[in-house]
């Protein structure tokens, strides 16, 4: 049987630590970061329908639809995001359209492989819930409030969490359900405080979330770099 997936891409934040202008509208080659993060999901092998849900900031939900038409982008349905990552999150679950997996993406990881997605996702298929990530590169030490380092974890088993997140919708849905109103940064840690296992997907150092205007510079090198 064919697999249905939704996508649930969110550009739900303020972009506040970017600056005046909305970093997911920021041009890398011509094109907005928003559409580079939603067009890595078009189309995905062995996946029977592919629909996008953006959940998207009040303000940025103009742009967004605009840019849709423009690129003549189908199949996308755009929701209002919340006060939260985890309540955009939820208002973006409860529009999918009751597919058997649900990847959830940042809007603002514009680089993010194609094949990367579909190693994830075909992990999902087998173990449920999976994540990409890289090992970490740098020691990580572990800090009190008065800067004091607590200890350093073994750098072997560290690493540094990206997205797409990728879960059985089903079970993503309950999670969120049980969890609802609480403050989550990653939907995995939802899924591993409810009791259930994640797995790590190895994806690529490129896949850089742009936060500050250095990523975008960062993010257009990379971009060059890989077309090369």
């Amino acid at each position: 049987t064919m697999t249905k997936l939704s996508v649930i891409v969110t550009a739900g934040g303020s972009s506040s630590r970017y600056g005046k202008t909305n970093k997911l509208l920021e041009k890398i080659d011509e094109k907005e970061v928003i559409i580079r993060s939603i067009q890595a999901f078009l189309p995905i092998k062995s996946i029977m329908s592919t629909e996008i849900i953006v959940s998207a900031s009040a303000s940025l939900e103009p742009q967004i639809k605009d840019l849709l038409k423009k690129y003549d982008i189908k199949n996308v349905k755009v929701v209002q995001g919340g006060a939260t990552r985890q309540a955009s999150v939820v208002n973006a679950l409860k529009a999918c359209d009751n597919p058997d997996y649900v990847a959830i993406h940042d809007a603002a990881r514009p680089l993010i492989k194609h094949e990367d997605i579909q190693k994830c996702l075909e992990l999902a298929m087998s173990k449920k819930a999976a994540i990409v990530a890289v090992k970490a590169v740098d020691t990580i030490k572990v800090v009190k409030q008065d800067g004091e380092i607590i200890n350093t974890p073994d750098r072997d088993t560290l690493w540094a969490v990206q997205t797409p997140q990728i879960f059985d919708y089903e079970m993503i849905m309950d999670v969120h359900k049980k969890l609802e109103g609480q403050s989550f940064s990653d939907d995995a840690g939802m899924v591993e405080a409810s009791g259930m296992k994640v797995f790590v997907s190895e994806g690529s150092y490129s896949n850089i979330k742009i936060t500050t205007k250095k990523d975008i510079f960062l993010a257009r090198m990379l971009f060059e770099d890989d077309a090369q």
